[in-house]
């Protein structure tokens, strides 16, 4: 099988990530002070991928101004604009000019942790082709309706791929990271709109796919998956992730913090000023900020044009309980 190449997804507006997605697209806020869209490249990376198409829209010179062509990431990036928002299946539909080969696919909205990548790539080889989709087996069924269940056959390949399930059928869920010969665009071409959203699904693309008689297997390989959407997912990841990279990458270059102020469990970005002795606890200061507040802070994001509280999920937790 010919080698691979990368594809990320990065086109939509994040309404609900708003004010922040009204400057800034999602794939291009930070994870611990780099932008979200470069650990997905660095997991290609881990693949041998050097060439990596990226699907632009909302924002996208963002994302440009940020990545460049590639080489700071050890890939080679060229870019695609997606000028029409009409769902994910007609968001890969505007990739085939592009792609002439098995392509590893992401949805640059979502944060990942994941092991063993290569065990995609070896079944898709091994099958000959089709797909092979990441999933993880999902405790929370809530979770599997806000992605897509998956359903195995006896001999462990898919059968059926279901859009935000209100019935989940299996606790297998998928988790937006895919590998997809050049087939699965015939298949987006054949894809009817939805009723229910009026747009193209890639998971009714990936059942063309299986109804043609196409492979579709999965692979286990995600640990964690986090889909950015809000203003809380993104608090929550990056204090997540932050106690596993080093202490000196939680708070960027120029930071000018008063020294009688104290920072815990938070991620500073580069050149914020904190101006008073006050208390910065669980919280995400993005680029530029300048901190002007005499009261502490706790469980905020803060930009340098206002900031957003977010809710403590575990008192959520003990509130359900």
């Amino acid at each position: 099988m010919s080698a691979l190449v990368g594809a990320i997804l990065a086109a939509g507006r994040g309404t609900r990530m708003r004010p922040f997605s009204d400057s800034t697209p999602k794939p291009a806020f930070p994870i611990c002070n780099r932008p979200l869209i470069a650990y997905q490249i660095d997991m290609m990376r881990s693949l041998g991928i050097e060439d990596v198409v990226v699907l632009v829209g909302h924002r996208g010179f963002e994302i440009t101004r940020i990545l460049g062509d590639g080489a700071e990431f050890g890939v080679r990036l060229r870019y695609v604009e997606q000028t029409q928002m009409l769902g994910i299946a007609h968001a890969v539909g505007c990739l085939e000019p592009h792609i002439d080969q098995p392509f590893l696919l992401f949805l640059g909205d979502i944060f990942f942790v994941a092991r063993d990548l290569a065990e995609m790539p070896r079944l898709l080889a091994e099958q000959g082709g089709g797909a092979v989709l990441a999933t993880k087996l999902e405790p929370d069924r809530e979770a599997i309706r806000h992605n897509f269940s998956v359903v195995l056959n006896e001999r462990g390949f898919v059968t059926r791929v279901v859009e935000k399930p209100r019935h989940p059928a299996s606790r297998l869920k998928g988790v937006g990271l895919y590998l997809f010969d050049v087939a699965i665009f015939d298949a987006v071409r054949r894809t009817p709109r939805t009723a229910m959203r009026d747009e193209y699904e890639l998971t009714d693309s990936i059942q063309v796919l299986i109804d043609d008689g196409q492979p579709v297997r999965v692979a286990s390989v995600v640990d964690e998956d986090v889909n950015v959407t809000t203003p809380d997912d993104l608090l929550e990841v990056n204090l997540r992730y932050a106690k596993s990279v080093p202490a000196a990458q939680l708070i960027g270059a120029g930071c000018r913090i008063h020294p009688g102020a104290t920072i815990e469990n938070s991620v500073l970005g580069r050149n914020v000023v904190v101006q008073h002795p006050i208390s910065i606890r669980d919280s995400l200061l993005l680029d530029d900020t300048v901190v002007a507040s005499r009261t502490s802070l706790e469980r905020v994001v803060m930009t340098p044009s206002g900031q957003v509280a977010c809710s403590d999920p575990a008192a959520a937790a003990n509130r359900d309980e």
